[in-house]
């Protein structure tokens, strides 16, 4: 039996996408004609990181909402432990910001998970080859929407800070800056996103997509 020539990892927190995620790419002749083989599974972030640095995969396929470590953190831990790794991200986020952030990083390919899996299918030769690809669905997204707004890294520090509860005086704390600085990016947060009250903040960066989805709320 000829030894499969490309070896995934699959990150995801669910077991039962998982599982349909090893059927796709191991079963015979779906994929490519050499073999896909899957040599380890995670349902974290810091799994799918230490999985990476072990195995050093053709491909990891990635969903971006996962426990400990967000996809773009494992992304970009993949990247340094394992640069010849082709990542593929599987997202169920639909908003234009968290979309536009995965375009913008680099990743090798992106995909729906609301969408079955024949367009993963039939690309990921072509990824595995070295092309990228972002589904359809994505790229009419973000050629349709109005361009998100810019934050700057404090800004998007701050952000994430003031979701998970913290007062000004913490989040100074923890950023090494005052209480009245934090009080200014706040400011500045609430006026580039067009909103008004810390709740409407919030609910905003959520449904956006703009904080990390590891965050402790």
């Amino acid at each position: 039996m000829q030894e499969p020539r490309f070896h995934a990892v699959i990150a995801d927190d669910h077991a039962i996408v998982r599982a349909g995620l090893r059927i796709a790419l191991e079963t015979p002749g779906t994929v490519v004609s050499e073999g896909i083989a899957v040599v380890a599974e995670a349902n974290d972030g810091l799994q799918a990181i230490a999985a990476v640095r072990r195995h050093r995969p053709s491909l990891l396929l990635l969903d971006v909402q996962m426990p400990l470590a967000g996809g773009l953190e494992v992304f970009v831990e993949a990247r340094r432990w394992s640069p010849d790794t082709r990542v593929v991200i599987l997202t169920g986020v639909s908003s234009v910001g968290k979309i536009g952030e995965l375009v913008a990083s680099g990743v090798d390919g992106l995909f729906s998970k609301s969408e079955d899996h024949d367009e993963l299918i039939a690309k990921l030769p072509n990824i595995l080859s070295g092309q990228r690809h972002i589904a359809g669905r994505f790229e009419e997204m973000l050629r349709d929407a109005p361009a998100p707004p810019l934050l700057s890294d404090r800004e998007r520090q701050t952000l994430n800070l003031i979701v998970s509860g913290r007062s000004n005086r913490e989040i100074g704390e923890t950023l090494g800056i005052s209480a009245k600085t934090v009080d200014r990016h706040r400011t500045n947060l609430m006026k580039k996103l067009d909103v008004h009250s810390v709740a409407q903040l919030i609910a905003y960066a959520l449904r956006e997509g703009l904080i990390d989805p590891s965050v402790e709320l």
